[in-house]
């Protein structure tokens, strides 16, 4: 009971906030225009990168805020500043329209350390017996981040004052267009680490009222890898 009050709190907040409205884009236009983007993003908005993320299926209010931010600055990347400087608010709008109509892909479940588990099988001081057992605790250890990740993301962290994140970002990750909350399912867990440790840090500061700064700020590099490892298996 006291967990879901968070996710109300929360909820209740976004009713105030006004709806940021957007122009049309243009779906066609926005795929030609989004051609230089395929070397990092895929060519329909899926990254092969674990550190470059997806943009399919995104919100087009979400996109167009980022690359504007970009554009002025207040989102500072001095490869995504370049690629974006040269485009009109037409162009952002193109662009956004087209990967918002892709379909994100689904990722393989993550696994926690992957080279530990090459580490067990080259280790010739270990019997068959000991190689099974420390793999099944490398399973252990991924099957208990994976359900605090679920925890987490449903119904907060009471106990650190971090809100659900299924008050912003929905029951499937699917974010709120309204808002231009990112819609946040299919995701790279390595991008969802790293831009949680950048919300952490204050190594990003473009979203309004420093709303994930507050939350990033409260939470554990566990919960952070969690969180991610879950969303980032969410269809």
């Amino acid at each position: 009971m006291k967990k879901g009050l968070i996710t109300l709190a929360v909820s209740f907040a976004l009713l105030n906030m006004p709806g940021l409205v957007q122009a049309s884009g243009d779906i066609n236009a926005g795929q030609a225009k989004s051609s230089s983007c395929i070397s990092c993003h895929g060519e329909k908005g899926n990254s092969m990168m674990p550190l470059f993320p997806k943009l399919a299926a995104q919100n087009t209010g979400y996109l167009v805020k980022q690359m504007q931010s970009f554009k002025d600055g207040s989102r500072v990347d001095a490869t995504m500043s370049a690629m974006v400087s040269g485009l009109s608010e037409q162009d952002i709008q193109d662009i956004a329209a087209f990967y918002a109509a892709q379909t994100v892909t689904v990722n393989a479940a993550p696994q926690v350390n992957p080279d530990d588990l090459d580490d067990i099988d080259d280790n010739q001081q270990l019997t068959a017996a000991e190689k099974k057992a420390a793999k099944k605790a490398l399973q252990d250890e991924q099957g208990a981040l994976m359900a605090m990740g679920y925890d987490v993301y449903r119904n907060g962290d009471l106990d650190n004052e971090i809100s659900a994140c299924i008050a912003c970002h929905g029951p499937e990750g699917e974010g709120n267009e309204p808002a231009s909350f990112p819609a946040l399912k299919g995701q790279h867990a390595d991008y969802l680490i790293k831009t949680l440790t950048d919300f952490k840090t204050d190594a990003r500061s473009n979203n309004p009222d420093n709303m994930m700064h507050m939350i990033a700020k409260k939470m554990t590099e566990d919960e952070i890898k969690a969180i991610s490892y879950h969303v980032s298996v969410m269809q």
